[in-house]
């Protein structure tokens, strides 16, 4: 079996660079420029679609394995799982004003800029926790056997932006991520 923390913290630097491509088109929406919405739509709904049902669903496995292991993290891990019910909601607020900002509706920029900002802050620090506190814990605690109990808790699901089949919806974002990237 492959370093499964490995990849816990492969999948998150994916989500961390999308978030800053997210930031980046914020930024020219802050300065009245117009942004890409398109690709700020792709983003968030790529993250609510594949971290939200794949990853985050193996995580809440971990995290339960990891509080067997190591009671003391309970505080932390309940916490964090509460904090991915706060990223898809945030998440589905952000991806309903993108949309109708995208069909031409009167959204106030404050609005906007509030709803992301409150996910931003949110998957940002989320992400940070992981990496800081429970990746380490997790990597030391969890056995083969809880790392298999990960692996079997959520179908295998492709990958519709980083993965070797990805989504044509995706084109232009896997395009701009290749050019910063290289």
């Amino acid at each position: 079996m492959s370093d499964p923390v490995a990849l816990w913290h492969a999948e998150h630097a994916k989500f961390a660079r999308l978030l800053d491509v997210l930031e980046q088109q914020l930024a020219l929406f802050h300065a009245g420029e117009r942004p890409n919405y398109e690709l700020m739509l792709d983003i968030v709904n790529y993250l609510r679609r594949y971290p939200d049902r794949f990853h985050h669903a193996r995580e809440d496995v971990a995290f339960a394995r990891l509080a067997e292991r190591d009671p003391a993290m309970q505080v932390k891990i309940n916490r964090l799982l509460q904090e991915h019910r706060v990223i898809a909601k945030a998440g589905d607020e952000l991806l309903a004003l993108l949309n109708e900002v995208a069909d031409e509706a009167i959204i106030t920029r404050a609005e906007v800029e509030a709803a992301a900002a409150t996910y931003l802050v949110y998957y940002r620090h989320h992400l940070a926790t992981e990496e800081r506190d429970v990746m380490p814990r997790a990597g030391k605690l969890l056995t083969a056997e809880d790392w298999a109990a990960v692996v079997a808790a959520v179908p295998a699901g492709r990958d519709p932006l980083f993965g070797d089949d990805s989504e044509a919806r995706y084109r232009e974002l896997r395009r701009l991520i290749a050019l910063e990237s290289g």
